[in-house]
């Protein structure tokens, strides 16, 4: 082997440095742009504040979480190693919301640089955009690959490098910062969303359907609430989802290495390390294809972004090759290993179901844009339907979230059927490390959106000329997109290494199969299956009640506050026209206005619903797979796993692009559609039925969907940290 454990544990925490030093070069970067008029860097400030508010408020109520629970760890779970899980499990949160604070602090810079930039160009404005989403992108996985790579250089000083179990003890140890890592992130998507998605709601139903107010005009009162939601929701929480997916397919590869060592001793180093290796060589490849992300104006913005994940895809394939045949053996021992069907495993073989990952990944993000983009026709196909109202409306967008399923779940089955034939239960685990390895980028993609939709809502309540709305409009549209293939990322992944973590609990349990005759398994998989539909609903349920009391406040402000109460009667005497069109009284009587919504209320109903709400879902995800264990035993809790596993990655998908369909129905509709002579634009009644459609998917996308990858994967590390108590 050419270099020893610590040698590589601390060329994988170089990279992160690497990876860190390129995040800060971003920051001092953006900071740099011009941040446009006063006014806008007063609209700024106030979705700054506000998305810090909530995430100060957030992560009180967390810690309290994370340090009883780390009590309990250390007390409670195994004799020697129980508090290092403890240790693992604080360290795991920590720099989960540590990441999503860095993360969603520098987007809130970033858009308002990004409206400032489109007054330029396109180009401009995307670049400024992105760079706040690669802040995100970068800082998630350096931040993560550093903490683990730490980690395990401590504790291979703590345990005794001569024991048969040196590997697997350290293992057992470090599956807590998986831990801290999913709890955290199922708290933040949940409460993230449930804060933006019932601001969104309101913003929509009160502001665009009842008053004609457009949902970025400052004279709506949810408006800052609802761009402060897009920053605490869809970067924040969805920088803590993919967080939690990257270190989850990380130390599930880990753990499946760590059982190979018994059949080769010889071969640790490289077996067990060399996830790590292949993510702080994806770190580089991130890196390196962010330079290569651009547009020309008049563009689609969407082909500069996939040029940056083409680009990091093929350095990476090109590079795990090298890396693989430089660390792992020719031919690995798996004779008498659980869960491998042959004896011979081979290097060849290992890469393979990398790019077996890698492939999957790239053809669900595919398939994804495919049933959610913008002028696709299945998008298409829904704003056709709307054209006869709110029911076909959401009749056509269930019918393609239903479809949109189909695709990536034969691309899933056959992943694992590959890579499991190239090389076992391992190969499985290097496949979910192929689809995450380009995490950087893809998340930088991801984080984007958010961005340009603040972006696009500062434009508009800085009254900017048309041509920066267009551009930043078109920015968005590509960025619902992304969002939903940046989910389509995580759930594939989710998928590929729940099933590692499964057979890592299999393992430990000592099952070696799952009896389906048995009652006990039956009754598991019924509840794990009813497990994701009941947590849809406390989540759905969550963001509407949420949306309740934000439409009752806005409503309020409408009716009690009297300049607001004019612009209502302006709005629908002046239904026909566009504001530019408007008289000048009435445009003065409109600017009069500005200032009067009472902003902080929504912003407080918005924080408090979100942190209430949240605590249910997240305590039932924890607690739900304790009780099982406990009670129904090893066997049941089996069943349980493969339950949540199978209707939990369905019911995922479907949510996610059945919203993201339903949203950019609407914006096709925002920007004209023509059908049999006809053009349909903002205020008609088919702009109407798909804000409609839209609030519908608006809790699906961006709440109770993201949310189950994150809760498959917390109930199989938890079930992988109780396994020998239950043995």
């Amino acid at each position: 082997m050419p270099m020893s454990a610590d040698q590589l544990l601390l060329l994988v925490v170089g990279s992160a440095i690497v990876g860190l030093l390129y995040v800060v070069w971003k920051i001092v970067w953006i900071l740099k742009q011009p941040a446009g008029n006063e006014k806008m860097q007063r609209i700024a400030s106030y979705i700054a504040r506000g998305a810090r508010a909530f995430l100060r408020a957030e992560y009180s109520v967390l810690s309290v979480f994370v340090l009883i629970v780390a009590i309990i760890l250390a007390l409670t779970v195994g004799k020697q190693s129980s508090p290092l899980i403890a240790l693992s499990f604080v360290v795991g949160a920590f720099v989960s919301g540590l990441a999503g604070y860095v993360g969603m602090t520098v987007t809130t810079k970033a858009n308002v640089r990004t409206a400032e930039a489109a007054r330029h160009s396109l180009n401009r404005a995307l670049k400024v955009a992105f760079s706040g989403g690669s802040v995100m992108g970068m800082g998630v996985v350096s931040l993560g690959l550093l903490a683990l790579g730490i980690l395990l250089l401590i504790y291979m000083q703590v345990f005794d490098r001569n024991m048969p179990e040196y590997w697997s003890k350290i293992l057992q140890v470090i599956t807590g910062f998986s831990f801290g890592a999913s709890s955290v992130a199922l708290f933040a998507r949940v409460g993230g969303g449930i804060y933006t998605k019932g601001a969104d709601v309101g913003a929509d139903l009160v502001g665009k359907v009842e008053a004609g107010i457009p949902e970025d005009h400052p004279v709506n009162p949810a408006v800052i609430a609802d761009n402060v939601g897009d920053n605490v929701g869809d970067v924040a929480g969805m920088g803590a989802d993919l967080f939690e997916s990257y270190v989850g397919s990380i130390i599930s590869g880990l753990v499946l290495g760590a059982a190979l060592l018994v059949a080769n001793p010889e071969n640790q180093v490289g077996i067990v390390l060399l996830p790590l290796v292949l993510c702080a060589l994806g770190i580089i490849t991130s890196f390196l294809g962010t330079f290569a992300v651009s547009v020309r104006e008049g563009g689609n913005p969407q082909a500069g972004l996939n040029k940056g994940m083409i680009a990091s895809s093929v350095l990476f394939l090109i590079g795990s090759y090298l890396v693989i045949n430089w660390l792992a053996p020719e031919k690995i021992n798996v004779k008498g290993v659980f869960g491998y069907a042959q004896d011979i495993i081979t290097s060849t073989g290992l890469w393979l179901a990398v790019v077996t990952g890698l492939v999957v990944g790239i053809l669900i993000g595919f398939f994804t844009e495919l049933f959610t983009g913008a002028g696709k026709p299945p998008v298409r196909k829904i704003v056709i339907h709307s054209l006869t109202g709110v029911a076909t409306n959401i009749i056509a967008g269930i019918s393609v979230g239903m479809l949109s399923t189909v695709l990536p779940i034969i691309l899933i089955a056959a992943g694992i059927l590959i890579s499991y034939h190239f090389a076992g239960l391992y190969g499985i685990a290097l496949a979910a490390i192929g689809m995450l390895a380009n995490t950087g980028i893809q998340l930088a993609v991801d984080a984007y959106g958010p961005v340009a939709d603040n972006a696009g809502g500062i434009a508009e309540m800085s009254y900017l000329p048309p041509e920066v709305r267009k551009r930043t409009d078109k920015l968005d549209a590509v960025g619902n997109t992304t969002a939903a293939i940046g989910k389509g990322f995580a759930i594939g992944s989710a998928a590929l290494t729940a099933l590692a973590f499964f057979s890592a609990y299999m393992s430990t349990a000592r099952l070696e199969v799952i009896d389906l005759g048995s009652p006990k398994v039956i009754a598991g998989l019924f509840i794990g299956a009813m497990m994701a539909f009941f947590f849809s609903a406390l989540a759905i349920d969550a963001v509407g009640k949420a949306a309740h009391a934000m439409v009752r406040e806005v409503r309020r402000q409408f009716n009690e506050i009297p300049a607001l109460k004019r612009v209502v009667e302006l709005m629908q005497r002046n239904a026909d026209k566009p504001i530019d069109e408007w008289s000048e009284e009435d445009k003065k009587i409109l600017a009069e206005a500005e200032g009067k919504p009472e902003y902080d209320r929504c912003v407080e109903i918005a924080t408090r619903s979100g942190l209430k709400q949240m605590i249910v879902p997240g305590l039932t995800a924890v607690l739900l797979p304790v009780i099982i264990g406990l009670l129904g035993g090893k066997e049941m809790l089996a069943g349980l796993l493969a339950g949540v596993l199978i209707s939990g990655v369905l019911l995922a998908l479907f949510q996610a692009n059945a919203g993201a369909a339903w949203d950019n129905a609407k914006k096709m509709v925002e920007e004209g559609f023509e059908w049999e002579g006809k053009l349909y634009k903002k205020g008609s009644d088919v702009h109407k039925a798909t804000v409609v459609g839209d609030t519908v998917g608006d809790p699906l996308k961006d709440t109770s969907g993201p949310s189950l990858n994150i809760l498959i994967k917390l109930m199989s590390i938890i079930s992988l940290i109780i396994a020998s108590v239950l043995v």
